[in-house]
């Protein structure tokens, strides 16, 4: 079976039927990280991850996005949640994705073979997309973890799910995380690609917000 593989800015195929065997299951811990932090500057900058898509913040979307994580991390100002989360600060505030990233895992217990990791404006994402962005993880052991690609062919960090052991040594080996891109990671992972364009469709804009607000019953 051939999967498009990322790797860094190429796209490659990878068979497979030739794979020695899975490195985790789905069924295997994991967690989840959460980015809800950031600026909104295109939208006012008003609080993105409390905007309501038909009756539940962007927030409360991506965490009910993690259901069965082990411990689900949101990075960003503590605000009210449905379900219960760990909360966590890049330092200084305000210093990028990337930061935060790093920031959300470093409050992570030990344990996890898997981390999700959510943007907090993403209003189709669900626990059905996780679920198979894990199962091609498990699917695996020749690619350290799987990545959402939009419809411009866009490979999209923050919304993806990542063996967990590849990822920080990628955090760590990049060094100074502050207002760095979070692509960046991407240059030192091989990522398994799952084209959806529907999730990886994010709010950043009043046209975007109004858009999903008016036209957009729900996810296909």
């Amino acid at each position: 079976v051939e999967f498009t593989c990322v790797h860094g800015n190429k796209v490659d195929m990878i068979d497979y039927g030739k794979e020695g065997g899975w490195s985790v299951g789905t069924e295997d811990a994991w967690d989840a990280v959460v980015l809800a932090g950031g600026r909104a500057r295109r939208l006012g900058g008003m609080d993105k991850a409390a905007l309501e898509i038909r009756g539940r913040s962007l927030l409360g979307i991506a965490i009910a996005a993690c259901a069965g994580a082990r411990y689900r991390v949101v990075v960003g100002p503590e605000r009210l949640t449905d379900e219960p989360v760990r909360w966590a600060r890049e330092s200084p505030v305000g210093s990028g994705p990337l930061a935060a990233l790093g920031a959300g895992l470093a409050v992570l217990p030990s344990g996890s073979a898997v981390v999700v990791v959510l943007a907090a404006d993403l209003p189709a994402v669900d626990a059905e997309l996780v679920g198979r962005l894990r199962a091609a993880v498990a699917g695996s052991t020749r690619v350290d973890g799987a990545i959402v690609v939009d419809g411009q062919h866009r490979a999209q960090p923050l919304l993806a799910a990542y063996r967990r052991t590849p990822l920080e040594q990628a955090i760590t080996k990049i060094g100074v995380l502050r207002d760095r891109p979070v692509r960046s990671i991407l240059n030192l992972l091989t990522m398994a690609a799952i084209a959806d364009t529907t999730a990886a469709d994010d709010i950043d804009t009043p046209a975007d917000l109004a858009r999903w607000t008016h036209n957009r019953p729900g996810r296909p």
